[in-house]
């Protein structure tokens, strides 16, 4: 393998000389690729006999012959007659969900013909600020990836009253990262969707600094699409695209406001089958429809891929090829006005490629080109990634001074020995929970949690105000007695422990803590843990071991009877307090109304 210190995208203005020269036969291509079925994605057709020549890392020709471009130093690949498509992108993605580093997650995704991605860092800069989110920037830059950072909206995803974080930005902030270069192109999720609907000045300012610096604003909405003038008001702030639908009526509605509709597939939010229906069924012109995956843990990349595996399940929905292809390449350019660059083959582009073997609808990568130079074959890297120096503060992030015992995990009770509490209910493959109002008893102050409820903690880790709030989960489906301690806790990232047992929850959490951040589950039937030493939420280990480690992590909690579907990245939402209905945070439980968000006490009445 060649070693790689970044990758060199020059502006498309450097270029056009030696393009145009290379393209009428006067300079030779640096790569020519030959005999290709080249999927055009611009005019939704399949081009046989197709020649694409690149000089360097843009394409000056496209035709049927390319013969007039090639020199002695020309590199020719022959397709032979394989379907040639642009690079995937993806459209809304959190890295740090992946727990890998930008290095590691493109040596991760790029065989599986990624090459691209608009990327919101908004957990890191939860924790470490303005300076996680240029390290996450600075290794980007450092991959063959064209990684396009997006600046986080939402720090914290509401306001002090709820949670707790360790970093706050606000305009300032937001105009000094889109300084950082043109790489930096557009507001995160808006997470905080009722500040922006009723008028909340930090939001509204964030959003005219984006706005005057020429930027796209992505957006976060959970309330009903049928509330149209919410959705409007939501919209009119100049955020154009939603990756928040789980319905064919949620896709119709964004679209019909001029918004992008994100349909995403992560690892377990399935939301593909029931919204790409407003095509499938409704007939809606997909132009303005994205595939994304918001988040997949690093097993599911191995297990079953990434954006090729997201357009792959697209088509099996019954969406024609190309058009898949085009909802992941085209659509996703055009959404962030960088179609110039990438997305599309064709003259002046980036050369990102991918040649897929067998049928098209196998999505299956053969070979992948970034920049004009190949970086995987046969499923595996041919280049290496170098990684990015990391600092004091990002690997000593969880700021926790004590040794945890089981009586830090009894909660108060009131007195009395039947009680009515709220508790949080999973749902299995949805972002969402509900919340239920349950009889428990209690015995000598303590409650007695039977069937399938468990204790559930947030404990602040940033070193501010340890705070600590209880709650009761529904649906976790531990057998045994057990628990699980993570600092992966969306999207404050304090500390979370859940568990049946308190003796557990208390030598899972120091488990985490000794760790400076991870995962770690204890049961009769089963021990993992997975360090995550980058803020609490990324491993700086290849990603094949943390894939192994996400594994076993995923082994233990089937063990103890939890059979969620990629359990970890459901429990790991359970305090993003901007999702409904009810969440856990440092705070305490927090509760999403038709008018924002409030505070509602664990026991009722």
């Amino acid at each position: 393998m060649k070693e790689v210190e970044g990758f060199q995208r020059p502006p498309r203005a450097e270029s056009i000389r030696e393009l145009a020269a290379v393209a009428r036969g006067d300079e030779a291509a640096t790569l020519v690729i030959k005999n290709a079925k080249l999927v055009n994605v611009i005019s939704g057709e399949v081009l046989p006999a197709t020649d694409i020549a690149v000089k360097n890392s843009r394409i000056a020709y496209v035709g049927n012959d390319a013969t007039h471009t090639t020199g002695e130093d020309t590199e020719i690949i022959d397709a032979a007659n394989r379907y040639v498509a642009p690079g995937f992108l993806d459209g809304h993605c959190h890295i740090e969900s992946t727990q890998l580093t930008p290095a590691q997650f493109s040596r991760a995704v790029m065989p599986r013909g990624t090459t691209g991605g608009f990327f919101d860092a908004h957990e890191i800069t939860n924790v470490l600020g303005l300076p996680g989110l240029r390290y996450m920037l600075e290794e980007a830059r450092r991959t063959p990836m064209a990684a396009y950072m997006q600046v986080p909206s939402s720090v914290p995803s509401t306001d002090a009253k709820f949670e707790t974080n360790g970093a706050e930005i606000g305009p300032d902030e937001v105009a000094e990262a889109f300084s950082w270069g043109d790489d930096v192109n557009a507001l995160g999720e808006v997470m905080n969707f009722p500040g922006v609907v009723y008028g909340d000045d930090k939001m509204m300012s964030i959003l005219e600094t984006t706005i005057r610096n020429g930027k796209v604003a992505d957006g976060h909405y959970t309330w009903p699409a049928e509330d149209g003038a919410k959705l409007s008001a939501y919209a009119s702030a100049g955020i154009s695209g939603d990756h928040e639908i789980t319905t064919a009526e949620d896709v119709a509605a964004r679209i019909r406001l001029g918004m992008y509709a994100k349909l995403r597939r992560g690892s377990a939010w399935l939301d593909v089958e029931e919204p790409i229906k407003a095509f499938t069924e409704q007939g809606l012109d997909t132009r303005r429809m994205m595939l994304v995956t918001d988040d997949r843990s690093p097993e599911s990349l191995i297990a079953e891929g990434h954006m090729d595996f997201v357009i792959r399940h697209a088509i099996q929905q019954g969406v024609p090829p190309v058009t898949a292809i085009q909802m992941a390449t085209l659509n996703t350019a055009e959404r962030f006005s960088v179609s110039g660059d990438v997305g599309v083959i064709a003259p002046g582009r980036f050369a990102d490629i991918v040649i897929l073997e067998g049928s098209l609808a196998e999505v299956d990568v053969g070979m992948t080109i970034a920049a004009g130079k190949v970086v995987a074959e046969n499923g595996e890297m041919t280049v290496e990634v170098s990684s990015h120096p990391l600092s004091e503060e990002a690997v000593n992030s969880v700021h926790i001074g004590k040794t945890f015992t089981a009586d830090d995990f009894r909660m108060e009770v009131p007195e009395g020995a039947q009680h009515k509490v709220r508790a949080i209910q999973l749902i299995e493959n949805q972002v969402g929970t509900k919340e239920r109002h349950l009889d428990v008893r209690s015995v000598d102050g303590e409650l007695q949690l039977e069937g399938d409820l468990s204790y559930m903690t947030v404990i602040e880790r940033h070193g501010k105000n340890g705070n600590q709030a209880f709650g009761i989960l529904q649906g976790l489906g531990f057998k045994t007695p057990a628990a699980i301690a993570t600092t992966v806790a969306h999207d404050s990232h304090n500390l979370m422990v859940i568990g049946n047992d308190r003796e557990k929850m208390a030598e899972a959490a120091n488990r985490v803590v000794r760790m400076q951040g991870g995962i770690a589950v204890v049961s009769g039937s089963g021990e993992a843990r997975l360090p995550l030493r980058v803020a609490g939420l990324i491993s700086d280990a290849p990603f094949e071991e943390v894939a192994e480690q996400s594994r076993d992590i995923s082994e233990a909690l089937e063990k103890a009877g939890c059979n969620l579907n990629y359990a970890f990245m459901t429990l790991s939402l359970l305090a993003l307090v901007v999702i409904p209905e009810i969440r856990l945070s440092d705070k305490g439980l927090v509760r999403i109304t038709d008018s924002g968000f409030e505070i509602v006490p664990l026991f009722i009445g």
